[in-house]
């Protein structure tokens, strides 16, 4: 949210209440009587609201307010948190060990905030047996319960089945 406000001469209204330092009205006046207030206080006139009938001005250090503008986005920057979409591909004949190996990494890409796509690879003749590659995105989602939960069931797509699991939310 980039805003640039109207300072001092770029203000283009001929009348505008004035709030004070503080957050006093002054209350409407002409825009040069505004602006000398400002000056004798050594502080800039802001438009802050130039949509209002008449438009909203505030007597403030324009230099520091921009430079606090700039510390809040930071911030709200810095919190934001960015979700990934990992993906674990499995074969419908993997062996338990395997399988396991599989479970441990989904749990992982879940505790660190992540999607999880797992996704089952029929083969040749495989695909006759869909069915296995069900229920086994369905024991893995059983294996990663604790820590995500199911959020689009296993679905054939082509030669993949495809299941999403996203992560519970942390308390």
């Amino acid at each position: 949210m980039k805003e640039d406000f109207q300072v001092n001469d770029g203000i283009r209204a001929r009348e505008v209440r004035v709030i004070d330092v503080d957050g006093a009205q002054l209350g409407i006046m002409n825009i040069r009587d505004a602006r000398r207030i400002a000056e004798e206080k050594n502080l800039d006139l802001v438009n802050v609201a130039p949509t209002a009938k008449p438009p909203v001005c505030r007597i403030m250090d324009y230099g520091k307010f921009k430079y606090e503008q700039s510390k809040k986005e930071k911030e709200a920057r810095k919190n934001q948190r960015v979700t990934l979409l990992k993906e674990v591909r499995m074969t419908p004949n993997i062996e338990d060990h395997d399988f396991q190996v599989k479970l441990k990494s989904v749990i992982k890409f879940l505790q660190d905030g992540d999607k999880v796509k797992v996704s089952v690879r029929f083969r040749g003749r495989e695909i006759t047996h869909a069915s296995l590659g069900q229920q086994l995105l369905l024991k893995l989602a059983d294996g990663a319960a604790e820590y995500g939960a199911v959020e689009r069931p296993p679905r054939l797509e082509g030669r993949h089945m495809i299941m999403i699991l996203t992560p519970k939310a942390s308390s």
